[in-house]
């Protein structure tokens, strides 16, 4: 009945806003900040090597990586010097390479919003003023890590907002030190704000088209990371970020998939998902995202809920979480699990299916009894 309930009042809000008779949509609708770094022009027509160099448009990020390689540390120099916003943002530069372009065009950015990325030690591995902003920062030694993850946040994140000031674990840098530091040696934990994020909850929270743009981003971050050598990471992905990583999931190369607060992953289940990562979820009981339909008509909508049973994912406790931004609190039950899931030692017991549920076609057993190695209690 419950279930019954919600469709009606997706549909009748979809109707609503489909007709043109809602004020849910705002100015705060957003354009999707797409395509290649800043300064990729400049960076097309330099021939300072005597070679046009990869176009960061078109490049995969194994070919700049292969192209990296290939220079030496004064031809790498060169490049970071002449053009740091785009060796600085362009996936496949050894990482390295990346910290330095970074520190550089922080150092030359006069908008006070950035201020705070420019403070000395930190590792920023991405950072896009354009917009609202964008940014990654690196918690951990990334190179040496056994085992990396990465954090996509959701709505109302860009490099403005990166610092702000609300719970230690609640900001996507939170998310990811706190993970780092429940996760122990040998892990390293980057915080992805390389998105354009919705702003509040109005139509761009509801529907995918910032999720589509973004999902292409995440991909080719992903792969710029195991481009330069570095292990697949675990992808965490809350509220709005866990439709981002739906979309991204088929391609994404990753051992993990964690949805979390999630409102749907535009899919109607695991298998959907289409991804050779394991497939995990957590959503406790006091998270408003619960009262979202999960459904999807006329464009809006995310679909079924991932800690849904039939859904098909291994189910991360998290009763002791809080609200929608508590999963990563200190002393959690999600944040023990995350930690293993991080670490690669989370495991689940194989007790079978639930006799009341389906196992979706080619996705992954649900989960009766999840144990987490480590924080099972």
């Amino acid at each position: 009945m419950r279930r019954y309930a919600r469709t009606l009042v997706a549909f009748a809000l979809a109707t609503s806003v489909v007709a043109g008779t809602t004020g849910w949509v705002s100015g705060d609708a957003q354009q999707a900040l797409t395509g290649p770094p800043p300064g990729s022009a400049q960076w097309r027509a330099d021939r300072v090597l005597g070679a046009e160099l990869p176009d960061p448009e078109r490049a995969t990020p194994a070919e700049v990586a292969l192209f990296f390689a290939g220079l030496s540390s004064g031809e790498r120099q060169l490049l970071l010097v002449r053009h740091p916003s785009v060796v600085g943002n362009l996936d496949g530069v050894p990482l390295e390479l990346r910290y330095r372009a970074n520190s550089l065009a922080l150092a030359a950015e006069d908008n006070p919003r950035y201020r705070s990325l420019a403070a000395p030690g930190r590792q920023i591995l991405a950072f896009d003023p354009r917009g609202r902003g964008q940014v990654a920062e690196v918690f951990g030694d990334l190179r040496a890590a056994r085992r990396v993850s990465v954090v996509v946040p959701g709505s109302d994140n860009d490099a403005g907002t990166f610092d702000r000031k609300v719970a230690a674990h609640g900001a996507p840098p939170g998310m990811a030190r706190t993970l780092h530091t429940a996760a122990g040696p040998g892990t390293a934990v980057v915080a992805w704000v390389g998105y354009t994020t919705p702003v509040g909850v109005g139509i761009d929270a509801a529907t995918g088209s910032l999720a589509e743009a973004g999902a292409g981003r995440l991909t080719r971050f992903t792969e710029g990371l195991t481009a330069d050598g570095l292990p697949e990471p675990a992808v965490f992905c809350h509220s709005y970020g866990s439709v981002v990583c739906g979309l991204a999931a088929h391609r994404l190369p990753a051992t993990d998939l964690v949805a979390l607060g999630s409102p749907g992953m535009r899919a109607d289940d695991a298998a959907g998902l289409r991804t050779k990562a394991r497939v995990w979820a957590a959503k406790d009981p006091t998270d408003w995202i619960d009262n979202v339909p999960n459904v999807r008509f006329a464009g809006l909508g995310h679909g079924t809920d991932p800690t849904d049973p039939a859904f098909g994912a291994r189910r991360v406790p998290a009763n002791e979480a809080r609200g929608h931004a508590g999963y990563f609190a200190p002393g959690t039950d999600s944040l023990r699990a995350f930690a293993a899931i991080a670490r690669g030692t989370a495991t689940r017991e194989e007790a079978g299916t639930p006799a009341d549920a389906q196992t979706p076609q080619g996705s992954h057993a649900l989960v009766h009894a999840p144990v987490l190695e480590g924080v099972a209690r």
